[in-house]
């Protein structure tokens, strides 16, 4: 694995991996500017296959399916993403569809997409949990980008212009961090003379510096969600934590793990499910951005049972901040970590997406190991001491149920 500039200054990460047959690319865009409206960026990503000056919808859905090339472009608050998976004699084919895409997109079909966008996300939200979700982290991401959840979305649509959507796509072309990441059997020669060929004349911002600011959450949050026929209560309980690049990072992944990402053997499983029979579904997740992390607990329960799942998650916050991790326990957590790393590099599609992320993380590209390394080292001291320090700082509470059974409990859960 090795790294490398184009002439304009676009770092390119080469994973080679002899004897595959299946070529991937990964081409990320670290935004860093936030959108001003709530969708412009979700939009702008849908526009992306629907044309381009040279190709129609049609053309491009055709020209890949005939080729097996997979392209695809997701959108998240602090980068745009393109991926692409074809076979190896078909590389060149594959970057030039992704040059036209990326650079010569019309961006046509504005009305339409914003009418089916609409219609997703309101047969997204008929979902209990996805109300909840979306209550959530709109709650806890307030008047942040982060924030800008699906019914944001909704209350900003009908403000936002093709000629948004075009000022966005233009800032994010000139604007950007540019890291393309590339894993397959390949001729290191000729992938960067495709590469200078098809994206040599690309804009990258040397100076590049996010302005999405960090997000802060004073004081703890109550969220409610009145919802009649729910059938069973959806609750979420979740604090900001640290990301990626901070020092308790590989200490979270093992707290997670112990409390309630690793399934059947997590706390939370084994005592709200199989203890206390609360439900079907309980867990925690650990969801790192750029600027900040949020740490969140999830059960689905019986609207009777609120109150009982709620100091139930208090209970296990309380082990975790005072009473050490047995090693056993300890071990068994980290062993799980590292074990579902390794389904993270089983693919050149994998590969070339995880490395690219660590680069424009600013963890660098190899930073894998040295992750590894650092959770092999989480001792049962720096748990307690990060459990201490992040689950007593401000929260938010979101609870989707019949209004009964949150007004009966309303007063006693936070």
């Amino acid at each position: 694995m090795k790294q490398i500039n184009l002439k304009n200054g676009i770092k390119v990460i080469l994973n080679e991996n002899k004897n595959t047959p299946r070529i991937a690319v990964t081409f990320y865009l670290c935004l860093e500017n936030p959108e001003n409206k709530a969708g412009i960026n979700v939009i702008l990503n849908r526009l992306f296959l629907q044309g381009t000056k040279k190709r129609t919808a049609e053309q491009i859905a055709n020209e890949t399916e005939e080729n097996a090339i997979e392209l695809y472009s997701e959108i998240k608050t602090d980068y745009l993403r393109f991926k692409g998976l074809c076979l190896n004699e078909d590389f060149d084919l594959m970057l030039e569809i992704l040059e036209d895409i990326m650079l010569h997109s019309t961006l046509n079909d504005f009305d339409k997409e914003v009418i089916k966008l609409k219609g997703e996300i309101g047969a997204e939200l008929d979902s209990p949990k996805s109300k909840a979700n979306d209550t959530f982290y709109k709650t806890l991401y307030e008047n942040h980008p982060y924030g800008h959840t699906s019914t944001k979305i909704l209350e900003d649509i009908d403000d936002i212009s093709k000629k948004d959507i075009e000022k966005a796509y233009e800032d994010i072309l000139n604007t950007s961090l540019k890291v393309i990441s590339i894993s397959g059997d390949f001729d290191e020669k000729k992938v960067i003379e495709l590469l200078e060929k098809h994206f040599g004349e690309m804009t990258n911002n040397d100076n590049f510096k996010s302005n999405i600011p960090l997000p802060k959450l004073e004081s703890d949050k109550l969220a409610i969600v009145e919802k009649e026929d729910a059938k069973q209560a959806q609750i979420l309980e979740g604090w900001i934590f640290p990301t990626y690049t901070e020092k308790e990072y590989a200490t979270i992944c093992v707290m997670n793990s112990i409390l309630g990402s690793s399934g059947l053997s997590s706390r939370l499983f084994l005592e709200l499910r199989e203890k206390q029979g609360l439900a079907y579904t309980v867990r925690s997740m650990y969801e790192p951005k750029k600027k900040c992390a949020s740490f969140t607990i999830y059960i689905g329960t019986e609207p009777k049972n609120i109150k009982t799942a709620i100091d139930g998650f208090k209970a296990e916050i309380e082990k975790i901040k005072t009473i050490p991790v047995e090693e056993q326990e300890l071990q068994d957590a980290k062993n799980n970590v590292i074990g579902k790393r390794g389904f993270y590099f089983e693919t050149n599609s994998l590969i070339s997406s995880l490395t690219g992320m660590y680069e424009i993380q600013g963890l660098g590209f190899n930073y894998e190991e040295k992750f590894i390394e650092t959770i092999k080292n989480v001792t049962s001291e720096d748990i307690k001491k990060c459990a201490e320090t992040y689950f007593s700082r401000a929260k938010v509470l979101t609870i989707l149920a019949p209004a009964e059974n949150i007004n009966a409990v309303k007063n006693e859960i936070l």
